[in-house]
């Protein structure tokens, strides 16, 4: 089984529409919606008109697009310890990342991914789950610890993918990949379609989770998003025939987040 999981639904809308693309046409499952960014609106619209498409919330506390930019949607003045000295998220480099971790009160984190979920539950939407952009099991112990427990009073699951917070959330008996995580800005642009292949011709049994970026990769994007490569290179193998019979051939399921879930809330409803 697999969970491919388009990312960063919601920062343009190039993205939104290779998305939606990658799900309807492709071989994407799902994907995870960035509640502040500029193109949020159009993908919650979107969404909406697609019932059927399961999405997570993509939790983020930082902006790499210095371009269009998008602030925290808790007031700026309550989250400080997540912004810089001009009252900006930090850019999730290296540096950027460890100012934000060693500085970040959890008590606003808090707030702020409160309010990211809570944007989406008052635009009528219906997410599965909960996942991080750029910080993996949200970057520190107590960060992943505070989005559990979000997500027991929200009725989701969490994208947990770190070997440490596999083994705690399993022996809570939430269920989680059994494999390690592939995020797609980790592969080589170059014969995409080949690394997509391979991988999915050695996929182990159990659950294995995939985050990829698909975008059109418009001229607009290129100025913006030095990443466009790898988003135009997802979205070609994800909505290819190739991709589809490499599927069928490998006897590999496609799934979404809602059995998860369903098997968190029950898990959380034991507790």
């Amino acid at each position: 089984m697999l969970i491919v999981n388009c990312d960063d639904l919601g920062m343009d809308d190039a993205i939104n529409t290779a998305v939606i693309d990658s799900i309807e046409q492709g071989i994407a499952g799902s994907c995870s919606l960035m509640a502040p960014c500029p193109a949020a609106r159009h993908a919650m619209r979107l969404l909406r008109r697609r019932p059927e498409i399961p999405f997570g919330i993509h939790l983020t506390l930082v902006c790499e697009m210095t371009a269009k930019p998008w602030g925290p949607l808790a007031a700026r003045e309550r989250v400080r310890s997540l912004l810089d000295d001009e009252g900006h998220l930090l850019a999730p480099t290296a540096a950027g990342r460890s100012a934000l971790l060693a500085r970040a009160r959890l008590d606003e984190v808090e707030l702020e991914f409160r309010a990211q979920i809570d944007t989406v539950l008052d635009a009528g939407l219906a997410p599965t789950h909960l996942d991080f952009h750029c910080l993996a099991d949200g970057g520190r112990d107590d960060i992943l610890d505070l989005t559990v427990a979000l997500a027991a009073e929200y009725g989701l699951a969490v994208r947990v993918w770190l070997q440490p917070g596999r083994e705690k959330a399993r022996g809570q008996g939430l269920p989680v990949v059994d494999h390690p995580f592939l995020d797609s800005f980790s592969l080589d642009t170059r014969n995409k379609e080949l690394t997509y292949s391979r991988l999915l011709r050695e996929l182990p049994a159990g659950l294995s989770e995939w985050a990829v970026h698909p975008s059109l990769g418009t001229e607009e994007t290129h100025a913006m998003d030095s990443g466009w490569l790898v988003r135009r290179t997802d979205y070609e193998f994800l909505i290819s025939a190739a991709a589809r019979e490499l599927l069928r051939q490998e006897g590999v399921t496609v799934i979404d987040y809602r059995m998860l879930q369903q098997a968190w809330i029950a898990t959380n409803r034991t507790l």
